[in-house]
């Protein structure tokens, strides 16, 4: 009986989304506040019974329940525990149901925590969340039902694909749809600001933190994909610009962009257009990455094969969400007043500048991404495009942003002096030529020129953050007890902006030196065998077998020297799961924190005799996902500033004796 009570819930949660997306809209636009008042318990409803109703699949998935046709399509009985429990978004039904969880969750936290929202704007931001939850709960319903009988029921399951049988997938997909689904709150601020025609920087400070919470959590997600694709797939890299990852990267960089415009709405009431604009865009390429992944028309090793009629229900919503928001955009934000005026060389130009290259680098991540689709869809012919029409196009981009980034928080609001900001800079230029030098010291040469290009950006993205840092609390200018006590008063946005951007400077050092400096050997080798990668020796020692819990595998054993000296003993494996009958390999990486050793065994020769081996010395490459994760770590810190905090607005009026309903 429950995955019946599962189906119900789902269908109850239609019916409440139904009344959400409806009834506060209408008492929005006539002022019935009792009306508007349907929208909190509403979206906590909803959250309630979706949760129910993925309480219920995930509980046929742990009871290994082969009557659901979910489960025997995705589970077996002899499956780890973790992957049981994993193995419900492991699939297109499941994981459009943790999407929905997400953005139920997402429109109730509003509900609860959006009391300092003028009551009117509350309602029509749930009720566009609303809205979302209505198309996404018929598309589960009508295409994507995961409680779907069988009968009779068999006595086992086909089991997870084994490459999702990995901890890295069974933490990524929660923390990307946490960002893909959190940027739908950003998109249903835009759409109530447009329909009420009022952007100001209140607007700005509530949109803010619903926006972090999504960017920060997509990095972390962003973050642990590229970080399973590096070790589990066996190929030794952590980005190959493949569709699906771009279609996590492109609202990233959009959702980047809208952040740091959010700020300029905030602080000097401009940019509203462009923001609401930027915030339209970023979901819809949430919700086009859904449709890519989904539609059938990409083979991928993230992508869910399915039928392509599913993707034409989302191409649907997608048109229906994106079509009508840019309607409404072009009606209502020409009415929209103006802000305050800049000079180009400002706080503000700044950021306008760093919106101008996201914005152009999101267009040709879109562009590569979606040109040979069209071709393809068109029978105009196949096209490939691969990492080096991406890396031609999106790093020419990238490098000014970088520099912009650094010297933006240098420059005053509305007017500034470009000179004297690089002159506070001399120190991040010191220390950027100087890790230059270095680099190309111990590389014998620097290799080539865009490696030294990417040292640099590192290095002047880390040091500048510093710098910055360093200017607010006037180290080295007042007592350090005094700079000291300013730096701990700083609002927490600020330390989360130098954590950000010196994070940033560490990740593109992880990748230029993983990118530039990298060493790989693809051999056979028998046991005995001996072969060098960079500075370090191998040894292969033998092979053996080793039993897991539903596979099997063939297990190298490789001892790592160097100079001499033992470093690690590495053991990678060859898994075959035979309910699958699949075969992944495991790499095995010895780590430093500077650099990688990595070891994949592959297959076998002809005879048997040996064995195909992947070997790689990956300089710096830890220091990517350090950075992404020290990105979101910038962001959370950044989120619990005390602006964005529950009820802080009433607090701060109440302790000036005005306690007003916000305006």
């Amino acid at each position: 009986m429950i995955p019946e009570l599962g189906h119900y819930a789902l269908v109850l949660a239609l019916f409440v989304a139904l009344v959400q997306s409806g009834v506060p809209l209408v008492g929005a636009a006539t002022g019935n506040a009792a009306w508007m008042g349907v929208a909190r318990p509403a979206a906590i409803a909803q959250l309630l019974l979706v949760l129910v109703a993925y309480g219920a699949l995930t509980w046929a998935h742990v009871v290994s329940d082969f009557s659901v046709s979910n489960v025997v399509q995705n589970s077996h009985s002899m499956k780890p525990m973790l992957y049981k429990v994993s193995g419900v978004w492991g699939n297109h039904e499941g994981s459009m149901m943790l999407w929905v969880v997400m953005l139920t969750a997402f429109g109730a936290a509003v509900g609860i925590f959006g009391r300092n929202l003028p009551p009117s704007l509350k309602a029509r931001v749930i009720s566009v969340q609303g809205m979302i939850g209505v198309g996404f709960l018929l598309f589960i319903l009508i295409t994507s039902n995961p409680f779907i009988r069988v009968v009779p029921a068999p006595l086992d399951g086909n089991d997870l694909n084994p490459l999702l049988q990995d901890p890295g997938l069974a933490f990524h997909p929660p923390f990307l749809y946490a960002g893909y689904v959190g940027f739908s709150i950003a998109f249903s601020f835009a759409v109530a600001a447009l329909i009420e025609g009022r952007v100001d920087p209140a607007w700005a400070r509530w949109v803010r933190p619903w926006t972090l919470a999504a960017w920060s959590t997509l990095t972390a997600g962003i973050a642990l994909g590229s970080w399973w694709a590096y070790y589990e797939l066996g190929w030794g890299g952590w980005w190959y610009w493949d569709p699906v990852e771009n279609a996590s990267f492109m609202p990233w960089l959009a959702g980047t962009a809208l952040l740091h415009s959010a700020i300029v709405v905030e602080k000097r009431d401009a940019l509203k257009t462009w923001t609401i604009l930027l915030a339209i865009i970023t979901f819809s390429l949430s919700l086009m990455g859904t449709f890519l992944v989904r539609s059938g028309i990409l083979t991928s090793v993230h992508a869910f094969a399915v039928d392509p009629a599913r993707g034409v229900f989302i191409l649907v919503l997608l048109a229906i969400a994106t079509g009508g928001s840019l309607l409404l955009y072009s009606v209502r934000a020409p009415s929209l007043k103006t802000g305050g005026l800049f000079a180009p060389v400002s706080r503000e130009g700044s950021l306008v500048l760093n919106n101008l290259l996201l914005s152009t680098a999101t267009a040709t991540v879109f562009i590569g991404t979606l040109y040979p689709l069209f071709l393809d869809v068109l029978d105009l012919g196949k096209v490939s495009v691969g990492p080096p029409f991406f890396n031609a196009t999106f790093i020419p981009v990238a490098i000014p942003m970088v520099i912009a980034m650094v010297v933006g928080p240098f420059l005053a609001w509305k007017r500034a002096d470009l000179l004297g900001a690089l002159t506070r800079l001399w120190t991040a230029g010191v220390a950027t030529v100087a890790c230059v030098a270095i680099a190309a010291y111990v590389t014998n040469g620097g290799g080539p020129l865009l490696a030294l290009v990417g040292v640099a950006l590192a290095a002047w993205a880390f040091f500048g953050s510093i710098a910055e840092f360093a200017e607010r609390i006037r180290l080295f200018r007042i007592p350090v007890k005094d700079s000291w006590n300013r730096a701990v008063n700083l609002p927490r946005s600020a330390w989360g902006m130098t954590i950000a951007h010196a994070s940033m400077g560490i990740a593109i050092a992880g990748m230029t030196g993983t990118s530039a400096w990298q060493s790989e050997t693809i051999q056979a080798m028998k046991p005995g065998d001996n072969a060098t990668v960079g500075a370090y020796a191998v040894h292969f020692d033998r092979v053996g077998t080793v039993q897991g819990p539903n596979y099997s595998a063939e297990q190298g054993v490789f001892t790592v020297t160097r100079d001499g000296n033992h470093i690690a003993t590495l053991t990678p494996q060859r898994r075959s799961y035979p309910v699958t009958r699949m075969t992944t390999t495991e790499a095995a990486i010895h780590t430093t924190w500077l650099s990688d050793v990595y070891v994949a065994l592959g297959d076998p020769t002809q005879n048997g005799t040996a064995w195909t081996v992947r070997l790689y010395h990956h300089p710096l490459v830890p220091w990517i996902w350090i950075g992404s994760l020290g990105m979101m770590l910038g962001g959370l810190v950044s989120l619990s500033d005390r602006r964005f905090r529950v009820g802080a607005p009433e607090r701060r009026r109440a302790a000036k004796g005005t306690l007003q309903p916000a305006e």
